[in-house]
């Protein structure tokens, strides 16, 4: 499946959340939860024309839409799959989506925030974000770095 579509969203099974993180951190619409197993999986994927990823082998005997099989256990191999399957860019919408909730972040003036993060937090960044669904806050500290460092010995970014 080669698509480089700005538009492309997934639909995911509840047995890949630590898949579903990596792919909110690059920027990836995905849809996750509980719910979000079988028949659930399928409306879902349907309703809003998302590509399923899933590790149910089952899920082929129910007509689904479009989806991806991922092979491996290892969070670290899903992503590559996903990538590679899909013709994802990953350089762009880096840390642009809550990895909580999927909503988009939206950026968050300094003054706006002191009250809502620690205070060494507050005199240290300069730069956050906001989920304005689960009102979560995210600042790019060594957590930040972590994760890039993360992605690049995944071979990404």
């Amino acid at each position: 499946m080669e698509t480089d579509s700005p538009s492309l969203k997934f639909a995911a099974d509840r047995m890949l959340g630590r898949l579903v993180k990596w792919l909110r951190v690059i920027g990836q619409d995905v849809i996750y939860g509980q719910h979000l197993t079988g028949y659930g999986l399928i409306r879902a994927a349907r309703a809003e024309t998302r590509l399923i990823l899933t590790r149910d082998r089952r899920l082929k005997q129910k007509q689904p839409p479009p989806f991806i099989f991922i092979e491996s256990d290892h969070y670290r191999e899903q992503l590559r799959q996903v990538i590679q399957d899909c013709g994802l860019k990953t350089g762009q919408g880096l840390f642009a989506r809550c990895v909580v909730c999927n909503a988009l972040l939206q950026t968050r003036d300094k003054e706006t925030v002191e009250k809502l993060v620690p205070p060494y937090v507050f005199s240290t960044q300069e730069k956050f974000s906001w989920c304005p669904k689960c009102q979560r806050i995210y600042w790019p500290a060594t957590h930040h770095e972590k994760m890039l460092e993360e992605l690049r010995m995944i071979g990404i970014g």
